[in-house]
């Protein structure tokens, strides 16, 4: 047996398909001047087979699983057409006079590297989008064929090092039944893919490809996050069982998809989708989502290679509050900086990024940018329920400043007759101890609040959550951070407006139990999550969650003793 990250739940019992890529060895070498325009030319060539490729692994995706998958393509697409990417690389042949494969594997390396680095885990799975273009790419310049997931047989748990968008792309979807991986984590686009075909996973093995072979026996156990390599035919019986009892599970989630956001005595809370574009919104229709608790809209800023225009920006938000009717959107205003960089918009190197010149800091000190974007929030906010939220805010003069900047927008849009939702809900996100701890002062200036409980407990904790050899110091059911969350929402009770919470925790079975004991109003979370937190909610009366909570808070003093209270209940 062996232990990894669950990424996508279920039980699969089938047979390894080893993938295994040949390594790309790029070997280092000078051309003459007059070569040039030969080299360019190789790379173009091979650029150019690339995007054919390309273009035909996304209308086969949009064709076998949907447009949203597919998505990825474009965006892979996109670094074809990149000219800090591609362009850099040609800059190198010019002026350094290499090869075309040692000039893109130059400028990818800077590349993945600046993605790797990154606190966010959506940007950081970019670097793995980066490296499959670049290994396309190097393949046509070396002559060498690429491996083929096409061949995957009848019941084929594929095991690797790592998938990418342009590897899953080739799977035939009927054959395969789960993933062993190496690397990754929960975000990492082998775990989203398996989410996606709702097919076990298991990521983060370490070494999984070195300890099997293929048409090997497997059992992928991604509720738990187990793997069994040559299971005895006690084991298989015994996974059968859990296979089975997990259909019948999802079988009865789907007939909550409808049903009310409650408490089994009535007690109302929201449940709601995190998404980062309008693509996502199809997800969160799927589950019944009663609403979007995080729009992440730095995504349309990433996704694009200059400033997007109030006009784009403000399409994409009309696009998703008129997909969510008259449910709530909250929508983040840009959270870009210190680690998350845009290519266009030029920052200072920092000591200390996740303490610097991010987010709602950053938009303070680009003005017009910052207008640009609340402009075109508010022109799309007549066209559903659109909230907007500032993010990294650590005080009330941060408030009070970000809303006079929202109040110039209006009179601007005013003066020329454009019409705006002159009700529109303003919030912020409470990831900053020193705005958890003044939340009572806080919560008189805005009409919510959203937990943010992943930066909440980076800064609370002292401890990066992106380090592995600090994980175990990384605890969200911390009986500090439960003493935040709980002083939020009580403030925000007293001041009478609404408490959500966006980060990770929400989306926990086990902290929905807690959370809900503790007040919390709405859940945030990925779109897949909603049902599993629905069934807790409704298998409690509000009373009852309320008792455990204070349980927790009275007698738990270590996050072990927190979970084995909840434990008990839950089991």
């Amino acid at each position: 047996m062996m232990k990894g990250i669950n990424a996508s739940p279920g039980v699969a019992i089938g047979n390894v398909f080893l993938y295994v890529k040949e390594d790309l060895v790029v070997t280092p070498g000078k051309i003459e001047a007059g070569a040039v325009d030969a080299e360019l030319k190789k790379l173009d060539d091979a650029i150019e087979k690339s995007r054919t490729e390309l273009q035909a692994l996304k209308e086969k995706t949009i064709k076998e699983i949907g447009e949203e998958e597919a998505e990825v393509f474009t965006a892979h697409m996109m670094f074809l057409d990149d000219p800090g990417y591609i362009g850099e690389a040609q800059n190198k042949i010019k002026n350094e006079l290499i090869v075309a494969e040692q000039a893109l594997n130059e400028i990818t390396e800077m590349f993945v590297g600046m993605f790797g680095s990154m606190d966010d885990e959506y940007m950081k799975a970019r670097a793995a989008d980066c490296q499959d273009v670049a290994d396309r790419i190097l393949r046509h310049l070396l002559g060498i064929e690429s491996a083929d997931l096409s061949q995957v047989g009848d019941n084929g748990v594929i095991v690797a090092v790592d998938l990418t968008p342009s590897d899953t792309a080739q799977m035939n979807k009927d054959k395969v039944i789960g993933f062993a991986i190496d690397e990754g984590s929960r975000t990492s686009h082998s775990a989203i893919m398996a989410r996606s075909l709702e097919v076990p996973a298991v990521v983060g093995l370490g070494d999984i490809t070195s300890k099997v072979k293929g048409g090997e026996k497997i059992i992928v156990d991604g509720t738990d996050g187990n793997i069994i390599i040559n299971p005895s035919d006690e084991e298989i019986k015994e996974y059968e069982a859990k296979k089975e009892a997990y259909a019948k599970e999802q079988a009865e989630l789907a007939k909550l998809k409808d049903l009310a956001s409650e408490t089994s005595d009535g007690h109302k809370v929201e449940l709601c989708a995190n998404i980062g574009s309008p693509n996502d919104l199809e997800g969160a229709n799927k589950y019944g989502a009663d609403g979007v608790g995080l729009f992440r809209s730095e995504f349309l800023y990433m996704d694009a290679k200059e400033m997007p225009s109030e006009d784009v920006q403000y399409e994409s938000y009309k696009k998703v509050l008129e997909g969510m009717g008259d449910r709530p959107v909250i929508i983040r205003t840009l959270d870009i900086g210190g680690d998350k960089k845009l290519p266009y918009l030029p920052m200072e190197e920092e000591m200390n990024p996740f303490l610097g010149v991010r987010a709602v800091r950053l938009c303070f000190q680009n003005v017009e940018m910052f207008k640009t974007q609340l402009r075109a929030l508010l022109r799309a906010s007549v066209y559903g329920n659109a909230h907007i939220m500032f993010p990294m805010i650590s005080n009330v003069e941060e408030v009070r400043k970000a809303k006079g900047i929202l109040e110039e927008c209006k009179e601007e849009l005013k003066a020329k007759g454009v019409e705006y939702d002159e009700n529109i809900k303003v919030g912020i996100m409470i990831e900053i101890p020193s705005a958890a701890v003044t939340a009572d002062i806080i919560a008189k200036e805005v009409d919510f609040f959203s937990i943010g409980t992943n930066d909440l407990c980076q800064y609370s904790l002292a401890v990066d959550r992106q380090n592995q050899n600090l994980s175990e110091l990384n605890q969200p059911l911390s009986p500090a951070i439960i003493r935040l969350v709980k002083n939020v929402i009580d403030a925000s009770h007293k001041a009478g407006i609404f408490t959500g919470m966006c980060g990770e925790m929400a989306g926990d079975p086990t902290s929905a139990l807690l959370l809900l004991g503790l007040g919390l109003d709405e859940f945030s979370m990925s779109a897949p999550s909603i049902l599993r937190a629905k069934k807790v909610i409704r298998s409690f009366t509000y009373e009852k969650a309320q008792e455990i909570a204070k349980e927790v808070l009275e007698n738990a003093e270590t996050q072990d003793e927190v979970k084995a209270i909840l434990g008990k209940y839950l089991d």
